[in-house]
């Protein structure tokens, strides 16, 4: 039996660390360069213990969806 999401270390404990794992996220897919994207907003959902990072590049924007116990992003979708 393993333990609850409440009872595990996250890999992602802050905003501090989990902006770059977005922006490298970010970074991979689209091919760009980290210094051109600015983090918009986070959000942190305690129930489900996923970060959501909003992120803004050129002319678009993006909310990237991480796993804060895996330290894995789950989600990339461009609004």
């Amino acid at each position: 039996m393993s333990p609850g999401i409440g009872l595990m270390k996250r890999r992602l404990p802050t905003e501090k660390e989990a902006i770059p794992v977005a922006v490298s996220g970010i970074v991979q897919k689209y091919d760009i360069k980290s210094d051109e994207i600015k983090a918009l907003e986070t959000k942190f959902d305690i129930d489900s213990g996923d970060w959501y990072v909003a992120l803004g590049f050129g002319e678009k924007r993006a909310i990237v969806k991480m796993d804060s116990v895996q330290g894995t992003i789950t989600e990339i979708k461009e609004i």
